[in-house]
């Protein structure tokens, strides 16, 4: 039997173990936390509407569910020539015939980012923002500022969806509070048109928003430094802040960086669009950690890095058959998702035909909080998969 080792435990790698596994391989999944974290629903984390635990699904449940191997010890260096895996504890693996990366991006850093926090970052900023927003509610005021980055190199890497979702979410949690009018919100970002990924529609009906709750917005102007009072721009002006959540643009994982394998401008690995690499035959990229192909407007999503996954899966079990069959992502690029604002939600949709964006008040919201119910139960095999999903 062939032996497939999947580097990562994120949406990409999770996918990808279950999926070679339903091929009857030998499948061992490697991931630096012992816990799949489900990141499009830890926005509600801020403002206290779940804990993390329960966006966190164990990997050793679902390593005894599906029949994978699991090891919990993170990667400290890959050679892809070599095929070697050298692990934390100085364990290595080296006797796989396929190595499918999914070990995610890391951030581009800023000056003074040690006064930030990222509902994007490591699962424990979710819950520091929540006791920072919590010690400010107990003083019945101050000020928030939450945005998000770009990267010049790669436009795909941007997560800008979960900065208006908290932000929007901590919006409506202070208004529950009673506490609204003594609090300043500011969206902030350095980029000119944030958002616009979503579509043109998308970029009016967000300005509606901000104008209707009363959220200040500043862009276009690069991030000086940040610090512990606020943030500072090129242009001079600065945005007081007793609060600040930044979500930075994604850049190549370190242990890629120096892997041996070909690298996009940004850090990515270059792959086709199976996700096969050119010259390494039996290792694969997919998810956050693989230079998106497509359009300008593409973006890095958990449903697309899903896709990878299930698409590698069936590659390398028709390439162990030596059947001459693959499956591509390419038609499957889109911007997909439902934007919480905690009342209610926006269903936001882009490809090639255009962009848009439907407001779905109240229902939105529940549909999003069903999705995160959805994806637990049914990557543990309590309920059946949905097709597609």
């Amino acid at each position: 039997m062939e032996k497939v080792l999947v580097l990562g435990g994120g949406f990409a790698g999770v996918e990808a173990a279950i999926y070679l596994k339903k091929q009857d391989l030998e499948v061992t999944l490697v991931s630096d936390r012992d816990y799949f974290y489900i990141y499009p629903t830890s926005i509600w984390i801020p403002t206290g509407d779940i804990r993390r635990e329960d966006v966190s699904v164990p990997l050793d449940q679902l390593a005894m569910k599906h029949g994978f191997q699991l090891i919990v010890d993170p990667v400290t260096k890959f050679e892809a020539v070599e095929k070697k895996v050298t692990l934390k504890s100085g364990r290595i693996l080296d006797d796989y015939s396929y190595i499918v990366v999914a070990l995610g991006q890391d951030k581009l850093k800023h000056k003074g980012m040690e006064h930030t926090l990222s509902i994007c970052g490591k699962p424990e900023e979710a819950t520091l923002l929540y006791e920072k927003l919590d010690a400010l509610i107990s003083k019945k005021e101050g000020k928030i500022a939450m945005g998000f980055g770009g990267n010049a190199k790669d436009s795909s890497a941007v997560r800008g969806g979960p900065a208006f979702e908290v932000l929007f979410n901590v919006d409506t949690y202070l208004k529950k509070k009673g506490v609204r009018d003594h609090f300043e919100l500011t969206f902030f970002s350095p980029m000119e048109k944030p958002g616009k990924k979503m579509g043109e529609k998308a970029l009016v009906m967000m300005d509606k928003m901000f104008k209707m709750t009363n959220i200040h917005k500043k862009v276009g102007s690069k991030i000086t430094t940040f610090e512990d009072d606020g943030i500072v721009f090129e242009d001079g002006t600065k945005i007081e802040s007793d609060l600040i959540m930044y979500i930075s643009a994604g850049t190549g994982h370190n242990i890629i960086v120096d892997s041996g394998l070909p690298l996009s401008d940004a850090g990515f690995v270059l792959t086709n669009e199976y996700n096969e690499i050119e010259g390494f035959e039996g290792i694969y990229a997919i998810g956050d950690t693989a230079s998106l192909m497509g359009p300008e407007w593409k973006a890095k999503q958990g449903h697309v890095a899903e896709i990878m996954a299930k698409n590698v899966a069936y590659n390398i079990m028709n390439s162990v058959q030596n059947i001459d069959s693959k499956q591509s992502y390419m038609e499957h690029l889109n911007i997909l998702c439902m934007m919480d604002t905690g009342n209610g939600a926006a269903f936001v949709y882009r490809s090639e035909k255009g962009g848009k964006i439907i407001p779905l008040p109240i229902i939105g919201h529940w549909m999003k909080k069903g999705w995160g119910w959805y994806c637990r139960h049914s990557k543990l095999g309590n309920i059946p998969r949905i097709p597609g999903m």
